[in-house]
């Protein structure tokens, strides 16, 4: 993978400012987040990668990075995760579909850097994991369980990496029986995303749903999650404890 980086400094920028770079940053996820963090005071937007002709990520290495964040590809997050690890950088990846390989590098990378990754990296999101979960607690046996995503039709994973993940949390944590026949995939338009958990028994229903409406609420979202995970200890962390729904305690190695 070829890929173009764009160098920007942005003025004065006080000591404090997160050194960011962003992979992906000619996408629609990555320009937001880019597009996002010039106007946010606690980012200096050090590099803007991306899959083009001309150097590769080590470009990069011009300058000090905090924290980079991948919205890209499975290669393009392995080569985030290299990039963070030469410069002790944080890693927050929200790009999904994942290879076992791509999965494998990250976890190496989280020994010795604090990693980040969320299949969504929206607040809403975040709640309605919570939400579902408490939620099947609360019912119990007896209902019978859905899980319906709907993304626009360039989207390439089906189901989408929030839907599995949503259905691993429901399985693991509430011991909901969401066989993959349940999780229901819908590619139409121009749909950003839209998540529904739907819990169905005799003479009732109940749906919680999430719905998108702007890319700029993932963006928002990475930069949030962002600004949390710099300064953390190497290991594995996760939106919702970068949210404070979930205690931080010790990070997973």
């Amino acid at each position: 993978m070829t890929e173009f980086i764009s160098q920007r400094k942005h003025g004065d920028a006080p000591e404090t400012t997160i050194r960011l770079a962003v992979f992906g940053a000619a996408g629609c996820m990555g320009a937001r987040t880019c597009a996002l963090a010039r106007d946010d005071r606690r980012f200096q937007l050090i590099a803007e990668i991306d899959r083009a002709s001309g150097s590769d990520a080590s470009g990069a290495g011009q300058e000090p990075i905090d924290v980079i964040i991948d919205f890209s590809s499975d290669s393009g997050a392995r080569a985030a995760a290299a990039l963070g690890l030469s410069h002790g950088a944080a890693l927050v990846v929200g790009t999904t579909g994942l290879s076992r390989q791509t999965l494998s590098a990250l976890d190496v990378a989280s020994r010795t850097v604090p990693v980040m990754v969320a299949a969504n990296t929206s607040v809403g999101a975040a709640v309605l994991r919570e939400l579902a979960t408490r939620a099947a607690l609360l019912l119990g046996e007896g209902y019978d369980a859905n899980l319906i995503e709907v993304h626009h039709v360039r989207k390439r994973d089906k189901p989408s990496g929030t839907a599995l993940s949503l259905a691993e949390l429901l399985r693991e944590k509430a011991g909901v029986k969401l066989p993959p026949d349940r999780i229901h995939a819908i590619r139409s338009g121009d749909v950003v995303g839209e998540h529904t958990v739907e819990f169905a028994a005799a003479g009732e229903r109940i749906k919680i749903c999430h719905i998108a409406t702007s890319r700029d609420l993932f963006a928002r979202g990475a930069l949030r999650a962002a600004a949390w995970l710099v300064g953390r200890s190497p290991g594995r962390y996760t939106v919702e404890q970068a949210l404070g729904i979930a205690p931080t305690g010790a990070p997973r190695s």
